[in-house]
């Protein structure tokens, strides 16, 4: 007689079952293996306490929404992270059951074994890049293209300090975008963010969602407003089934006293670093926010600051705290290494900032699997 329970304990892949807000119920043996743990110590923990920091944004602001949407996902990569502090690629696919008035009652979660691929595709991207060197006037166009949707400098207000950086990491047009733009004599607007996807698609979005924010900024600079009115041209814009969407955060900067009154908006990107004059560095919390583009009734989420002397605020996309790092197997970020980098520099102002993430990312090398883009904003002492 054939042991169903033994067929799922030890299956060749890691089992799990979650309730719909993401918290695990049952969980597999060859899992709770791979994970240093057992299946009894996982039960009613999240989800995403399995990831690693990068997988667990990715999760929060892309997947998990998109799961939401279809009630599937299709062999997604992230990472685990084991007790001992590994970590373990994998493909994870998930579907939703529904009871049988059609809610979600549970989420159905599989997780392969990614190491073997993922050695194999580091070869396969080794190799696209020896081709690429050879193409270069292919490269000096998707540069020109790239370039040109990058404001061509930043109009900086009196009394504040901003510089910024793009690396471009292949020869593919990425989607990685900022500016910072006048609204009135004394409101600043300014945003940074990244679309999803590669190549002239990517770039055509990238196009209009710059434009659109700064053109809907200037009708109501109410951040979160200007988030969903980008939402809706998004959802305007591509009616042919394919979902093209971004994260993006939008702000004001508004100048008061000595310093500036800071507005924000979050459409899923991952959250500023904020440098006080103290030398104290955090991030904001900006957790729960959906992409923009996903669906027409997205949760943005919002904060406000203020900028004194001394305090610098950086914007970044996930090229740089994704970026692979020691044996290949890392992201620079996994452990929390942005913010120690940045507390370690002690107060600096937006330029110095700005000089000291480029030659981080320039020590990366081929690290780099994506365009990445920072934006400082600061109040000189």
């Amino acid at each position: 007689m054939i042991d169903t329970e033994d067929l799922w304990q030890h299956a060749p892949s890691g089992q799990l079952a979650a309730t719909t807000d993401g918290r695990i119920v049952e969980a597999n043996a060859t899992l709770a293996s791979w994970l240093g743990t057992t299946p009894d110590a996982l039960r009613g923990k999240p989800i995403t306490d399995l990831l690693t920091a990068g997988g667990r944004i990715h999760f929060e602001t892309h997947f998990a929404p998109l799961l939401q949407m279809s009630g599937q996902l299709d062999g997604i990569s992230v990472e685990l992270r084991a007790a001992d502090g590994s970590r373990r690629s994998v493909f994870l696919t998930a579907n939703v059951k529904r009871g049988d008035d059609g809610r979600p009652e549970l989420l159905r979660v599989d997780i392969q074994d990614a190491r073997e691929r993922r050695s194999y595709e580091r070869e396969l991207l080794v190799e696209r890049q020896r081709a690429e060197s050879a193409q270069a006037r292919a490269e000096s166009l998707a540069e020109t293209l790239r370039r040109s949707l990058l404001p061509p400098s930043l109009s900086v207000p009196q009394g504040l300090t901003a510089a910024a950086h793009y690396h471009a990491s292949v020869q593919d047009i990425g989607g990685d975008f900022y500016d910072l733009f006048p609204l009135s004599h004394n409101v600043s607007g300014f945003f940074l963010g990244d679309v999803c996807g590669k190549g002239p698609a990517a770039a055509a979005i990238t196009s209009l969602t710059r434009y659109t924010l700064r053109t809907a900024a200037v009708v109501d600079p109410e951040p979160i407003t200007v988030l969903h009115r980008l939402n809706t041209v998004l959802g305007q814009e591509y009616r042919d089934g394919q979902t093209r969407f971004c994260t993006v955060i939008f702000g004001t900067l508004t100048q008061k006293d000595e310093g500036f009154e800071v507005r924000l908006a979050s459409g899923g990107h991952p959250p500023p670093l904020l440098m006080e004059h103290s030398g104290e560095v955090g991030y904001l919390d900006f957790t729960g926010g959906m992409a923009v583009g996903l669906t027409v009734r997205p949760r943005f989420v919002d904060a406000t600051l203020r900028l004194t002397p001394g305090d610098t605020l950086l914007l970044y996309s996930d090229g740089l705290t994704e970026a692979r790092v020691g044996d290949g197997t890392r992201r620079y970020d996994d452990d929390g290494a942005l913010r120690r980098f940045v507390t370690a520099l002690g107060p600096v102002g937006a330029d110095e900032l700005i000089v000291e993430i480029r030659q981080l990312l320039d020590s990366f090398g081929s690290g780099i699997e994506d365009d990445t883009a920072v934006l400082a904003v600061g109040v000189p002492e």
